[in-house]
C-alpha cells in the first residue's frame, strides 16, 4: 500500500433542519437494515404509522426534523447520516452469494447487504488517501465479470498459476487474497441478530468482497476453506443467478484444488483412512480432516463404505474433544487487515479516526467495527 494525496472533509456542521431537506431515502433503508428492523417495529419506536416510514422511504414524502432526531436517536447514527451527497452503491440480495443461503432470511441478508455498502463506502474513502494492491483476479475487472470458460479444479489451478503459488500448501489464504486486492472483513456484525449467516461474497463492486463471520472463524481450517470457497464464487460465478445448490458445489470444488491441488495432494493421502495421518496432512496443508475425507473419496483413493466409517470415527473423537478446532486469532495471517492497515496508513494524511468517521457520517464505534478494530474501552452508563 502507498500514501496517496487526499483532503479530507473537516467536521459535518450541518443542521438537522438541512438533513431533513437534503434527506436521502437510501439511507434509510440502510440504517434500518443495519439495525435489522422492520418498517413496522421503526414506525413502532417513532410512533408513526408504517405508511409514513413507507412514503419516507420510497422518497415520496419526507421526514421533518423531529423525525430525523428520533431516527437517529433509534438507528444509532449522527442526522447527518440521512443526508445526501456521500458516495454510495446499492447492493442487492441478488449480488451477493451467501453460503447458507437457504436458510437464511431475508431480514439478515438485508442487514448483509446493507453491511456490505458500509464496507465499501469505507474502502472508497481510504483510497482517496491510501493506494491499495490492484485487484487481480482472473475473471474480474472493475466489478465486471468474464467467463474463464474452465470447470472448477482448472479455474483453482489456473489462480495459482497466475498468482504464482507452485503447488504446495498456501501459508496464509486471507493475506494472499488481500495482497490481490479482495476485501475481505471478518464481520462482527453477525451475532446473535444474523446467526445463519455463514460467509458470503459479492463481484459487483468495483472492488470484490469476502465477508467471513465468528462462526467459521472457530477453526482456522474451515475460515481457509470458505475463504477459498467464496474465492471460487468470484472467479466462477459473477454472473450467475446466485443460491444454486449447483454453484455452492462447484465453489467446493474450487476451493478443495485452490487449497491441496490434486496433483500434489495425491500421493500424499493415505490408501487406507488412517485419521493420525490425515491429522498430519492437515496440519501440513492447512485444511481441515474432513476437507482430506473429502478428497479421499472425490480423487477415487477409498470406497464410499470406507469414507462414511472414517466420518463417523471423526465424529465420536470430536464428541470426547479429541481434534478439536484451532481459533484463527492464534494464525494472524488468516486474519483480514488490510482496511485496518490502510487506515493506520491514512492516519499519517491527518486522518484520526474521528474524522472518517465524520466524513463517513457515521459514529465513531461504527467506523471500528468496520475496520475489524476491537474497542477495548470500559462501557460505562448512568447509574
Amino acid at each position: 500500500m502507498k500514501i496517496v494525496q487526499g483532503s479530507t472533509s473537516g467536521y459535518r456542521r450541518i443542521s438537522t433542519q438541512d438533513v431533513a431537506a437534503a434527506f436521502d431515502p437510501r439511507r434509510l433503508i440502510q440504517a434500518r437494515r443495519i439495525e435489522g428492523l422492520t418498517k413496522t417495529s421503526l414506525a413502532r419506536q417513532l410512533d408513526v404509522t408504517p405508511m409514513s416510514v413507507t412514503h419516507w422511504e420510497s422518497g415520496s414524502n419526507q421526514p421533518n426534523a423531529d423525525h430525523i432526531v428520533e431516527l437517529a436517536q433509534v438507528l444509532n447514527v449522527p442526522e447527518a447520516f440521512f443526508a445526501i451527497g456521500r458516495p454510495y452503491i446499492h447492493v442487492s440480495q441478488s449480488d451477493a452469494h451467501f453460503r447458507s443461503l437457504r436458510r437464511t432470511p431475508v431480514a439478515q441478508r438485508q442487514k448483509a447487504t446493507a453491511y456490505v455498502e458500509q464496507v465499501w463506502e469505507l474502502t472508497y474513502a481510504l483510497e482517496k488517501y491510501v493506494r491499495l494492491p490492484e485487484v487481480d483476479v482472473p475473471g474480474l475487472s472493475n466489478g465486471e465479470s468474464t467467463s474463464l470458460g474452465l470447470d472448477p479444479a482448472d479455474a483453482a489451478r489456473h489462480v495459482r498459476n497466475h498468482w504464482k503459488l507452485g503447488l504446495g500448501p498456501i501459508p496464509r489464504v486471507v493475506r494472499t487474497l488481500e495482497k490481490h486486492g479482495i476485501i475481505l472483513t471478518l464481520a462482527e456484525f453477525a451475532g446473535e441478530s444474523t446467526p445463519t449467516v455463514d460467509a458470503f461474497s459479492t463481484s459487483r463492486l468495483p472492488r470484490p468482497i469476502i465477508v467471513l463471520t465468528p462462526e467459521r472463524a472457530k477453526d482456522v481450517y474451515r475460515h481457509r476453506f470458505t475463504a477459498a470457497h467464496e474465492l471460487g464464487h468470484l472467479v466462477l460465478h459473477g454472473e450467475s443467478a446466485h443460491g444454486d445448490v449447483k454453484l455452492e458445489k462447484e465453489a467446493d470444488e474450487f476451493a478443495a484444488e485452490f487449497l491441496t491441488p490434486e496433483e500434489s495432494i495425491t500421493p500424499l493421502l493415505p490408501s487406507r483412512m488412517d485419521l493420525r495421518a490425515l491429522d498430519q496432512l492437515s496440519k501440513e496443508w492447512g485444511v481441515s480432516i474432513e476437507s482430506l475425507i473429502y478428497r479421499c473419496r472425490e480423487l477415487g483413493i477409498v470406497s464410499d463404505s470406507a469414507y462414511r466409517r472414517a466420518f463417523q470415527r471423526l465424529n465420536q473423537l470430536r464428541k470426547v474433544e479429541l481434534f478439536v478446532g484451532n481459533p484463527v486469532n492464534r494464525h494472524p495471517g488468516e486474519m483480514p487487515i488490510l482496511l485496518r492497515e490502510a487506515f493506520k496508513m491514512a492516519e499519517i494524511k491527518d486522518l484520526p479516526l474521528p474524522v472518517l468517521a465524520d466524513e463517513l457520517a457515521m459514529r465513531p464505534a461504527r467506523v471500528r467495527q468496520l475496520l475489524g478494530i476491537t474497542d477495548r474501552r470500559p462501557k460505562l452508563a448512568f447509574v
